[in-house]
């Protein structure tokens, strides 16, 4: 069946929280579902920086007055989202979900989190023993709707306001097909993203992985590469 934007559930009206909503990836999803005119809370371990991030995201280009955009420290936001991201760096994340796991529960968590090592010849992928960090955000979190998405979304791309569209599809990993549904309406929020379904958790190891290549091609192309599924 062919991708069909219609039938998308309507998310307006959902509040969308990232941990790690200070840091470039973060930030960047900020802004833009800010643009989109959803309720937005920012993240951080300290609720001041949080706080302070909200405000600049708040008076971007493209922000209309009256955004509900704030920030609070995690567990605060974790609380009050009905959708989670998670974009901390990877050598935190397994700290920062398991601390949020109780507030975490019942609430629909994203994890955008890349298990990736750099050296002198470039970005690798890391191993992971649960097999990636969607796999290990699920283990921590048993009461909470796991998937992974935005891997592969360009931060500059995101935090830059010149760019009204970011033509590229989000490929969400998950067991929960409703998920599936609600993160690609979000995904849509954005103009010229898709979300595509791209199998169950256990195959989220190669696209977190796949992301040091897309590093290699941006290095090599001067570009900000993503990915586009073809024949939907």
């Amino acid at each position: 069946m062919a991708y069909d934007a219609t039938t998308l559930p309507d998310v307006s009206g959902l509040t969308v929280g990232i941990i790690g909503g200070t840091g470039d990836q973060g930030r960047g999803l900020a802004y833009r579902f800010a643009r989109a005119g959803q309720t937005v809370l920012i993240g951080s371990r300290s609720a001041d920086r949080a706080a302070q991030a909200a405000a600049e995201i708040a008076a971007l280009p493209g922000v209309a007055a009256g955004t509900a955009v704030s920030g609070a420290a995690n567990d605060e936001v974790a609380r009050r989202s009905d959708v989670v991201i998670i974009a901390v760096p990877w050598d935190g994340h397994a700290a920062t979900v398991a601390a949020l796991a109780e507030p975490l529960t019942g609430k629909i968590v994203v994890d955008c989190v890349n298990p990736l090592g750099f050296d002198k010849q470039g970005p690798y992928a890391l191993p992971v023993p649960e097999g990636s960090a969607v796999q290990q955000a699920a283990g921590l979190l048993p009461e909470s709707r796991v998937c992974a998405a935005f891997n592969h979304v360009s931060a500059p791309l995101l935090a830059d306001p010149e760019i009204d569209r970011i033509d590229l599809d989000v490929l969400i990993c998950t067991e929960d097909r409703e998920l599936v549904g609600i993160v690609a309406a979000l995904a849509a929020r954005i103009p010229g993203m898709r979300g595509i379904y791209a199998g169950r958790l256990r195959n989220a190891h190669q696209i977190e992985a796949f992301t040091a290549n897309l590093i290699a091609i941006n290095k090599r192309y001067k570009a900000h590469a993503g990915i586009r599924v073809t024949d939907l």
